[in-house]
């Protein structure tokens, strides 16, 4: 087996914890995108085939979450078949002092907030990295357009003194699961993260924004020293 890497190492134990610490028998699960996110899927799945967890559903926030839960013999559901989540596990590009965040690195970030507002408990698994002083210090955020307002959001982004990539590879566009593009938008550490999230949400051609404030999450922050967690007041 290969050897983890340090920050891969962090990953796994911020996840796994997440996984030991919250998830019990018979809850309905939101299972995050990315690269810590998965970690806690795996766990899910390995908790389901020992027994040790029973009864236990998932739903994906991307085509990628559910992929990787119907590898580990995690069941799915939709909204259609419940109405609320017992929690969230997910990850996050950054986390303030706050405990707000900046998501969307993975490209899910639609699909991530309608599942951690239907959620009961979020619970965010990260490495010491992840967090920062302020949003935006070390990543752009994230906005998921329309397609056919992708210039007009674009213009407006950079009014607002934003450096703005389309995000894709090889000249060609990100696409979305829900069928949007993506614009990174660089505003440096970002002093007021609910006045900008506002003045996002209010254009029409915008689908979502990799800002999450006040969802008031539970931060478990994986560290040489271990797993610590940090709530929110």
């Amino acid at each position: 087996m290969t050897e983890l890497d340090p920050r891969t190492q962090a990953k796994r134990a911020a996840a796994e914890a997440a996984v030991d610490r919250y998830v019990r028998s018979g809850q309905r699960v939101g299972l995050g995108t990315g690269s810590t996110a998965v970690w806690a899927i795996r766990r899910i799945g390995a908790r389901l085939a020992d027994g040790t967890l029973t009864d236990l559903a998932g739903i994906a926030t991307s085509g990628a979450a559910a992929a990787a839960a119907a590898a580990c013999g995690i069941p799915l559901v939709t909204f259609d078949d419940v109405a609320r989540l017992d929690l969230t596990i997910d990850g996050a590009d950054e986390v303030s002092p706050s405990l707000d965040l900046v998501k969307g690195g993975g490209g899910a970030h639609l699909r991530e907030l309608v599942v951690a507002q239907a959620s009961d408990h979020l619970v965010i698994v990260v490495d010491e990295a992840k967090l920062v002083p302020a949003l935006g210090s070390t990543f752009a955020v994230p906005v998921e357009v329309f397609r056919l307002a992708r210039r007009v959001e674009h213009d407006y982004l950079t009014s607002l003194g934003a450096e703005v990539r389309r995000r894709g590879t090889d000249g060609e566009p990100f696409v979305t699961d829900e069928g949007n593009w993506i614009l990174d938008a660089d505003f440096g550490a970002i002093g007021d993260p609910a006045a900008l999230l506002r003045s996002l949400q209010a254009r029409a051609g915008i689908a979502a924004v990799g800002l999450f404030v006040g969802l008031h999450p539970t931060v478990l922050v994986a560290g040489l020293d271990g797993v610590r967690e940090l709530a929110s007041p």
